[in-house]
């Protein structure tokens, strides 16, 4: 049996070079149906969110800004008092169900107690505010969403454990006095007396529904998910509650959830492709006392229909920069697809949260007989270029900001943040997720054959 290699963690300068985290309105908002955001911040988050957020063709977004005059910031005006009128005015205009306040600021440079302003006025206007801070100094780009799931989580109702038993009693048949007592029933009664499980991450509801149906098909199913479409059909949590995440940048909702509202929460590898969707459903399994059915014959068959996209980057190498945190289980993909990963860089890192993620991350380095690739926390951009110059990767999956200095130095490269907003996550959608990872080396790859074929004819001619 071979050891497996111990990852080796580097941090370098500890500074964020990511998207701003309130960014997660993009999707939040339309995930969260009858929510109103409402970004609370100085004139330059106001034009991040113009710039970043307008040029969406989308239906009427249902978020705002409350931009902070020189006053605010020096706490010298009425904070209240005008967050009250703009409430006011986003309840007759819009009714949602819940306003969620975006502070993007540190105290230190807007002195506005949201904490303590959003209670009581939740009380006049009569709807439920949540508050959540998502400044950028203290948050890389998808940990907006965190903040906000952790702020729900306090929200959800409390979870009793005697309701569930007395939906399991209603299943149970009744049986003859003195008959046998029927197996097979008090064994599925005692699995169902045992935990509750509820998904936390915000994915499109068809993505949902099929990580929901992945359960279903193993006798466990999902009583909600956080967030909700709707804000009354927040998923009750407690004592008896099982969570499990489905996405990496959600350390700080994992955390709450146990500290807070008494969850168990279930430590698995992410679903982003067929082997992280199997090792995700077989954890689940194991917390459930229930054998997998079937997981392992299904991700066999996704990696036979995905031939056609593992013979173009097999033995390519990539060098991921670190922007949005799926850093780590999208290298585990890669290297399970057969590419060799030079450097996975990536601005935070829970490591207890990730622990399974980082566990089949080694497994899967030890069967592909490829070594552990160096993972560096908060890395620095400038070491990375130079790391690169000397490395040559086949690709560069960066941030924004690096991609076109990349590309001019002859390097092709996949944004990053194109990985947030795809659907990458179950068995179903591994085509999608190898669609992004090997569109650039296509295009290269049809650009070398172009110039091939043109040098050809100059030469016949």
């Amino acid at each position: 049996m071979k050891t497996l290699e111990i990852p080796t963690f580097e941090c370098e300068t500890g500074n964020y070079h990511t998207f701003c985290p309130i960014s997660c309105v993009a999707w939040l908002y339309q995930k969260i149906e009858d929510s109103f955001f409402l970004v609370v911040g100085t004139k330059t988050r106001g034009y991040f969110l113009q710039n970043a957020l307008g040029v969406m063709i989308l239906a009427e977004p249902r978020y705002a800004m409350a931009e902070s005059e020189e006053g605010d910031i020096s706490a010298q005006l009425n904070d209240q008092k005008e967050l009250e009128r703009i409430c006011l005015q986003i309840k007759n205009d819009r009714n949602p169900s819940v306003i969620i306040w975006i502070g993007t600021c540190t105290t230190e440079i807007i002195k506005m107690d949201l904490e303590g302003i959003a209670p009581k006025l939740e009380k006049q206007i009569g709807i439920p505010i949540v508050v959540a801070r998502a400044n950028g100094l203290d948050y890389a780009f998808t940990q907006g969403e965190d903040t906000v799931s952790a702020a729900t989580t306090h929200r959800c109702p409390e979870y009793i454990s005697c309701a569930t038993n007395q939906q399991m009693e209603d299943r149970i048949e009744p049986v003859a006095i003195g008959a046998a007592p029927n197996k097979k029933l008090v064994s599925q009664t005692n699995k169902l007396k045992k935990y509750s499980l509820v998904l936390f991450g915000s994915l499109p509801s068809s993505v949902a529904s099929q990580l929901n149906l992945e359960s279903k098909r193993q006798s466990i199913s999902v009583s909600g998910w956080l967030p909700s479409q709707k804000y009354a059909e927040l998923p009750a949590l407690g004592e008896g509650v099982c969570v499990c995440g489905v996405n990496p940048f959600l350390s700080r909702t994992a955390t709450t959830s146990m500290r807070r509202r008494k969850c168990q929460l279930v430590g698995a590898p992410f679903p982003i492709g067929p082997d992280g969707t199997r090792a995700w459903i077989e954890k689940i399994c194991s917390v459930f006392d229930v054998k997998p059915d079937g997981p392992e014959e299904r991700e066999n068959q996704i990696w036979k229909n995905l031939k056609d996209y593992l013979g173009v980057i097999n033995g390519k190498s990539v060098f991921f920069m670190g922007d949005n945190l799926l850093e780590i289980s999208i290298a585990r993909f890669s290297i399970r697809c057969g590419m060799i990963v030079y450097e996975v860089g990536i601005p935070y890192m829970d490591r207890r949260y990730q622990a399974a993620e980082l566990l089949l991350l080694q497994e899967t380095c030890a069967r592909m007989e490829t070594p552990m690739p160096r993972i560096v926390e908060k890395p620095d951009n400038y070491s990375q270029v130079q790391r690169m110059h000397e490395l040559r990767p086949d690709l560069a999956i960066t941030g924004m900001a690096h991609a076109n200095p990349l590309e001019a130095r002859d390097i092709d490269t996949k944004w990053s943040v194109e990985f947030t907003f795809a659907q990458i996550h179950g068995f179903t959608n591994a085509r999608d997720a190898l669609e992004l990872v090997t569109r650039p080396l296509r295009r290269k790859n049809s650009s070398v054959l172009g110039c091939r074929s043109l040098s050809r004819q100059t030469i016949e001619s």
